[in-house]
C-alpha cells in the first residue's frame, strides 16, 4: 500500500487534531507537522495540542501513528561553533524528541546543520556531538533523529551519502538514528534521481544502508541537476518530472517507508497575496499515477469557485 501525505499545519484551537483532519481531507494517510513554528523556538505545553483527540481521529480513518513525522525547526544548528548556541540547539533538540514521542511519532526529521565555514569535518564533528548528547539526553526514547540530505547550499553537512554516513558512525546507539532521503535535495545536489533512481538507491544502501532511511520527501525541483540550491517544485512542474516522482513513491524497496509532499503553495493569480495547499490534488495524482497538466489551475479553481 502506498504510504503518502504531506505536511500540514499544527495551531489554532484544534492543534495536532486540526493537523490530522487536514492530512484527511487530502487523502493521506501519512503526516508531517512540526511541533510549533519551523522558524522560532516557542512551543505550546504537549498537553495543549489535542493529542488523544488526534489519534481517536486516526484511528477512525486508519492513519496509523507509524505514519506520523516530526520536522525540526530550521533555525537550530549542532553544528554551530557558538558553544552557548550549540548547546541551546541540543537542549532544545531534546525536548522536540520529547515532544515527538508525546505526539505518537517515532521519526523526528532534522536538517544536520552548517558548519558556518569551519569546514566540513568539523561540522560533522559537532553534529556528532550534539546527536549523542540528545540521544544521551532522551534515554528511554523510541524517536529515531532522521538525518535529512541536503541540496548543498552554502556550508550545509550533509551534502552527500558519504557525509550523513560519517555522522551515523560517530553515533554510539545507531539504532536511534537514520536518514530522509529528498528527491530534490538529492537532485540538487548531483545525485541521478532522475535518470537512475535504482542506481542512487543502490549507492545508497551500500554506503548507508537501506535499513537506516527511515522517510521520503516527495518534492519535484526547480533546478538543474547539482545546483545546490533547494528549490522546490510541485509535482511533475519541475526538473526531475512526474515520471521520477512515480517511479519513487511506488519503487518496490520504498514500498514500506512514508513518504512526504513538502510542495510549494501555488499563488492565486487574481489575489496576489493568496496561496493554495496543493496536497489534495497532488496526492490524487500520484495516487492515479497519471500527470495532470493542468494540476495548478485546479488547486486554484478548489479554493477561488467554492
Amino acid at each position: 500500500m502506498l504510504i503518502l501525505g504531506s505536511h500540514v499545519s499544527l495551531g489554532g484551537t484544534d492543534q495536532f487534531l486540526g493537523s490530522v483532519e487536514e492530512a484527511i481531507a487530502y487523502g493521506a494517510n501519512a503526516l508531517m507537522v512540526y511541533t510549533g513554528a519551523p522558524q522560532n523556538t516557542i512551543r505550546k505545553p504537549i498537553l495543549e495540542l489535542k493529542i488523544p483527540e488526534a489519534h481517536a481521529k486516526m484511528a477512525v480513518n486508519g492513519i496509523m501513528l507509524d505514519n506520523i513525522i516530526v520536522h525540526a525547526p530550521y533555525i537550530v544548528n549542532l553544528a554551530n561553533p557558538d558553544l552557548e548556541k550549540r548547546e541551546f540547539a541540543i537542549d532544545f533538540l531534546s525536548e522536540e524528541v520529547r515532544r515527538t514521542e508525546a505526539l505518537g511519532s517515532r521519526i523526528l526529521v532534522l536538517h544536520p546543520g552548517a558548519h558556518l565555514n569551519q569546514g566540513v569535518e568539523k561540522g560533522i564533528e559537532l553534529i556528532i556531538q550534539g546527536v549523542n548528547a540528545i540521544i544521551s539526553n532522551t534515554p528511554s526514547s523510541h524517536v529515531r533523529i532522521a538525518l535529512e540530505g541536503m541540496a548543498g547550499k552554502g556550508t550545509e553537512v550533509g551534502r552527500n551519502f558519504a557525509e550523513l554516513a560519517a555522522i551515523i558512525s560517530g553515533i554510539k546507539d545507531k539504532s536511534r538514528v537514520g536518514v530522509c532521503f529528498d528527491t530534490c535535495h538529492s537532485h540538487d545536489a548531483g545525485y541521478r534521481v532522475k535518470d537512475d533512481i535504482d542506481q542512487v538507491l543502490t549507492e545508497f544502501d551500500a554506503v548507508i544502508g537501506l535499513d537506516k532511511l527511515l522517510c521520503v520527501h516527495v518534492n519535484d525541483s526547480k533546478n538543474p541537476l547539482g545546483a545546490h540550491k533547494d528549490r522546490h517544485s510541485n509535482i511533475g512542474f519541475g526538473e526531475l518530472g512526474f515520471a521520477t516522482i512515480d517511479k519513487v513513491v511506488h519503487h518496490e524497496l520504498l514500498v514500506n517507508i512514508p513518504k512526504i509532499l513538502e510542495t510549494p503553495y501555488v499563488k492565486s493569480e487574481k489575489y496576489p497575496n493568496k496561496s493554495y495547499p496543493p496536497y489534495k490534488r497532488e496526492i490524487e495524482m500520484i495516487k492515479a499515477r497519471k500527470f495532470d497538466p493542468d494540476l495548478i489551475g485546479r488547486i486554484i479553481a478548489d479554493h477561488e469557485t467554492s
